[in-house]
């Protein structure tokens, strides 16, 4: 199957279903499910014509889905015309549905996307771009998870590690993408936290806390992307930063490290300091060794990069950054910063101009491209 062709005919199937009546978001998940249905019968019975094939079986997936929405929101208006046979509290059934759908009989990865995509609200497109894929072969991925669970009974919940990384992908979505779901994550989280003695759990809370605390400096009044570095500490939430702080620290007491607890006593050190220039990077490299013994993930590695580089000066980041994949996300943007500090301006632009080109959201890209032109407008003078 040409996957270049579907992807050029993507753009045109989704215009028309939109202009037929179906808002953006459900003409998206209709036209990934055409696809990941093109996938499956197109290599023994391809079509004559192509765009014509996709257009027919994602305006029938749109509206099988419109009349199950309608039918649903039927049962709901019955049910809550019902009146009730006595006094009860209220139950919110959200966080049950997140260890549901990481069935044991999904691999992790699975589970994650599926509850993402069934729970979190997130689109196929989001949850890609959280799991830095490409966007069909993420659909192709919930599509197996749903019909490896479409036979299966729902009385083995899955495990707290799963619940804990769909959160923690549900909050970075809404904290940087395109859907505000931070509050949501934070709040199903405090639950789970209420419900389960687990540290790192603690940890996860106390990351969002301290992450979240910060939210309201990260964007200018332009809306503009404000860099750690540059941000209005005044602006922070402070009883937020206890809280998260306090959380922490019974975790770590506890003396049972984790992933998130490392993650959150980075967070903790950045907000610990008074001024971007008093931040402790020494120690920050000692939690990104910690988290590195602990996940393995290139992605702490770059970010370590970058805290090498703060503690040990710019020389030693790019050192550090030298041993590392360039094709990891935000590796241009990370070279750039260093290179910069180096006093490479000519490099850094350069740098900052590529990685501008492969940000996943316009904000990092504005931000990222301001930072180009700043450099490339110094050397002109």
């Amino acid at each position: 199957m040409d996957e270049a062709l579907i992807r050029s005919l993507t753009p045109g199937v989704l215009t028309i279903l939109v202009r037929r009546g179906a808002d953006f978001a459900a003409a998206e998940d209709a036209v990934q499910d055409a696809l990941i249905e093109a996938v499956r019968v197109w290599p023994s019975d391809p079509p004559r014509d192509a765009k014509g094939w996709l257009v027919t079986v994602a305006w029938r997936k749109f509206l099988d889905q419109a009349r199950a929405d309608s039918a649903r929101r039927r049962r709901e208006d019955l049910v809550e015309e019902e009146p009730p046979p006595g006094p009860a509290p209220g139950a919110d059934d959200t966080l049950q549905l997140y260890f549901l759908c990481a069935h044991p009989s999904l691999t992790p990865s699975s589970a994650v996307a599926l509850t993402l995509r069934a729970v979190g609200g997130l689109t196929t497109r989001q949850i890609a771009r959280a799991y830095l894929v490409p966007e069909a072969t993420m659909a192709q991925r919930i599509s197996r998870a749903k019909r490896t669970v479409s036979g299966v009974r729902f009385d083995q919940p899955g495990d707290v590690a799963t619940v804990l990384r769909v959160l923690y992908l549900v909050f970075n979505e809404g904290y940087s993408g395109d859907v505000d779901l931070a509050a949501e994550a934070i709040r199903l989280t405090r639950q789970l936290a209420a419900a389960i003695d687990h540290p790192e759990v603690a940890g996860l809370l106390a990351l969002m806390l301290l992450h979240h605390a910060r939210r309201a400096s990260r964007t200018g009044p332009d809306g503009g992307l404000v860099p750690l570095a540059e941000q209005d500490r005044g602006r922070w939430d402070t009883r937020m930063i206890a809280e998260g702080v306090g959380i922490l620290q019974a975790a770590l007491a506890r003396d049972r490290l984790g992933e998130f607890q490392a993650q959150a006593a980075v967070a903790a050190l950045h907000a610990d300091a008074p001024t971007a220039g008093e931040t402790d990077w020494v120690q920050i490299v000692e939690w990104y060794d910690e988290l590195a013994r602990l996940t393995g993930s290139p992605v702490v590695r770059l970010n370590r990069a970058v805290a090498v580089g703060e503690a040990d000066g710019p020389r030693a980041g790019l050192a550090a950054l030298a041993a590392l994949d360039d094709s990891l996300p935000r590796y241009a943007a990370v070279a750039a910063y260093l290179h910069e500090r180096d006093g490479d301006p000519e490099t850094a632009a350069r740098l900052y101009a590529e990685a501008a080109r492969k940000a996943s959201n316009l904000a990092e890209r504005d931000y990222l491209t301001r930072q180009a032109a700043r450099l490339n407008a110094g050397r002109r003078r």
